[in-house]
């Protein structure tokens, strides 16, 4: 599973790191490399298979490469990222707070992706096309939001935060379509279920972490 990596790219000005979530912040990135640090998220998807790398990407609207200086300033070196990606003619958005869009995404990732393993062993597809799993996702992915928004995170995308004034039935019937496509399907693979699994529980831990710093509960 891609998000048990890295993409490193390193400059004299900077270091990129790409990581897909990060539930606690920037600090031990913070500490090895200084102001060279610039966060950013990939946008992108997908596993690799014996070296090889098949990703998955999606459309600019649901997710693009997203980069930006930790004060939210657009310094010269973001200027000449953007251009890169210009001529790549890659997606990118440039963001003034990375750490709230990362810790909100590792709070969808941890609601969305926790189902994958039940009891320590790989959800049946039966089991997780139920109305049981989404409503999980449903009431994880509330919970989660509510109590990074008590710890002063602002909510990104802004879209997400649609889902707190959604009704828990309408949620359950988006996640139990969801739970039917065939990237799900995909996703429920032993060998993307179980470095899923693995990255999930560290990003679990490290919201804990996060929240208990902050003297916020989850529930």
């Amino acid at each position: 599973m891609l998000q048990s990596f890295f993409s490193n790219y390193t400059t004299k000005s900077f270091s990129f790191q790409t990581r897909p979530s990060n539930s606690i912040g920037f600090s031990s990135w913070l500490d090895i490399v200084g102001d060279r640090l610039l966060p950013a998220f990939p946008g992108f998807g997908g596993q690799i298979k014996d070296g090889v790398l098949h990703a998955r990407y999606l459309p600019k609207i649901i997710a693009a490469t997203a980069f930006g200086e930790i004060n939210g300033v657009v310094t010269e070196r973001i200027e000449n990222l953007a251009k890169l990606f210009k001529t790549a003619k890659l997606p990118f958005v440039i963001k003034k707070d990375m750490q709230a869009y990362l810790i909100t995404h590792s709070v969808s990732d941890i609601a969305m992706l926790s189902f994958l393993h039940s009891e320590n062993k790989i959800i049946d597809k039966k089991t997780a096309r139920t109305r049981k799993t989404a409503r999980k996702i449903t009431v994880t992915l509330k919970a989660y939001l509510r109590a990074i928004q008590k710890a002063g995170v602002s909510i990104d995308p802004p879209m997400l935060k649609m889902v707190l004034t959604f009704p828990n039935l309408f949620l359950d019937l988006f996640f139990m379509t969801w739970l039917r496509t065939k990237m799900v399907s995909d996703m429920m693979l032993p060998d993307y279920a179980n470095n899923a699994n693995n990255e999930i529980v560290q990003l679990r831990n490290d919201l804990m972490k996060f929240l208990s710093q902050n003297d916020i509960s989850s529930n």
